[in-house]
């Protein structure tokens, strides 16, 4: 690998590992729809995904190529991740439909946010409660998908109790987004 095409990989490695996260999510799907008691494997490649997440950031900044495009997709790309596993943990049974639902409303209506605010040129960074939110979410989801007792922990309950403090998270940040893009707006 020459210099020049190890810089252009440095450049884009960041961006490359957010679309790996979000092209994660319908390999997690596929294989629960054939085999929905693969949990361990859909549990491993979630765990994997989640950790793109971190990493994406930690290079970009590293290597100082942080970018708007990043910044849009990174959240994205977990919302697609979260939501894939969501909506199957949903058919299997394991999560509740207000909960689906109210992450689905929060999300909706903080991509609108997101959208009004980058055409008026505001910027809301991500919050404390946003990222709390994710945090759960990434560590309820695998315990969801596994769902059998581990060295006696209800994994199964442990996910689901998780995944129900990351809804009050969610709709903490969405209250946080909507008063951030108010704020910057008047």
């Amino acid at each position: 690998m020459t210099p020049d095409q190890r810089n252009k990989l440095k450049n884009h490695l960041p961006m490359i590992l957010t679309y790996i996260r979000a092209g994660t999510a319908p390999i997690i799907v596929g294989i629960l729809m054939m085999w929905p008691w693969a949990g361990w494997l859909t549990a491993g490649l979630f765990v994997l995904a989640s950790i793109t997440d971190w990493l994406d950031g930690y290079l970009a900044r590293k290597f100082n190529v942080e970018s708007n495009m990043g910044r849009l997709m990174d959240p994205i790309a977990d919302k697609i991740l979260v939501l894939g596993a969501i909506v199957m943990l949903l058919s299997m049974g394991r999560v509740d439909p207000v909960m689906v639902f109210l992450f689905l409303a929060r999300d909706i209506f903080i991509g609108g946010i997101r959208s009004v605010a980058a055409a008026n040129n505001i910027i809301i960074a991500a919050k404390p409660f946003g990222k709390w939110k994710t945090a759960f979410q990434m560590a309820a989801i695998p315990c969801l998908l596994i769902y059998e007792p581990l060295f006696g922990l209800p994994l199964g309950d442990i996910g689901y109790y998780g995944l129900w403090v990351s809804v009050g998270f969610s709709l903490i940040s969405g209250a946080e987004y909507t008063i951030g893009y108010y704020k910057n707006r008047f």
